[in-house]
């Protein structure tokens, strides 16, 4: 087996296993890398499902404790049910949108301008929502409300606009909607889980015919890679956010939508190819 695909499969799933729950956008950070690798053709978009998948399942291993007991508790703890139904209903607004515009924003909106544009506009938004003051209403996630939910639900659609970043909408939404930063944060990470596993198993659907034996060994590093790094990524981020504001991901925004209009006026990346 030649060792160079097995090198892309490894440094994918790095790069999505450390971007996927932080506010930077993984597909930004993913088509750049892709590029680079030439690794950026249908094969190669397939292949972003499975690691983005063994992301989803970091999760799942990290909660597999608080997950197991809303499961156990799901026929007579309200607490478990609202924790589910919150869930649930976060998920419409970003699954309704994106069978309705996700089309028309992968023709129009997959370009490198809107995506340096986006980078930087939210580094602001993050800048912004940092400086003002941050009253906090919702100290865990047990304690949201639908109401609550279909909010951070709203803004996690916002990430259909290429280069937003899925967890950062969600967890600036969530300051700037009275959760604490923890709280925020968590929601952003059990959300991933059905946004995650149906956005794999549609593609994965869709894509059926490129699935073969051969690409099984790549798979399977760029799968380990991915979950290894993002169970590590998460449980850095949880305390990293116990003494420190998300500030710093707005700067590296800011510096990463200057790579990516540098790189697109030097002919070295194609953003346009998602």
């Amino acid at each position: 087996m030649d060792f160079h695909p097995l090198l892309q499969a490894l440094i994918l799933g790095l790069v999505e296993g450390f971007t996927e729950f932080l506010p930077v956008s993984s597909t930004g950070h993913l088509i750049l890398a892709g590029d680079l690798l030439h690794f950026n053709d249908e094969r190669g978009k397939l292949f972003l499902i499975v690691i983005q998948a063994a992301a989803m399942l970091a999760i799942c291993w990290e909660y597999r404790a608080r997950f197991g007991g809303v499961l156990a508790g799901l026929g007579s703890d309200p607490v478990a049910q609202r924790f589910v139904l919150n869930i649930a209903v976060a998920f419409v607004p970003l699954a309704v949108l994106g069978l309705l515009f996700g089309k028309a924003i992968k023709a129009n909106l997959c370009n490198p301008v809107t995506v340096a544009t986006t980078f930087i506009l939210g580094a602001f938004i993050i800048l912004w929502a940092e400086r003002r003051d941050h009253v906090v209403r919702i100290e865990r996630v047990e304690d949201m409300t639908p109401t609550d939910a279909v909010k951070l639900g709203l803004a996690q659609a916002c990430a259909l606009i290429p280069g937003t970043s899925r967890s950062g909408a969600t967890i600036i939404g969530g300051l700037l909607f009275g959760l604490s930063r923890k709280a925020a944060t968590e929601f952003s990470f059990f959300l991933a889980v059905p946004t995650l596993m149906a956005a794999s198993a549609y593609q994965l659907y869709k894509e059926r015919h490129l699935l073969v034996m051969d690409d099984l060994g790549m798979w399977a590093v760029g799968f380990a890679a991915s979950f290894v790094s993002a169970f590590l990524c998460v449980r850095w981020l949880l305390r990293f956010i116990s003494t420190h504001d998300f500030t710093i991901f707005a700067w590296y925004r800011i510096a990463f939508g200057i790579i990516v209009l540098a790189t697109w006026q030097m002919g070295i990346v194609d953003w346009s190819s998602p």
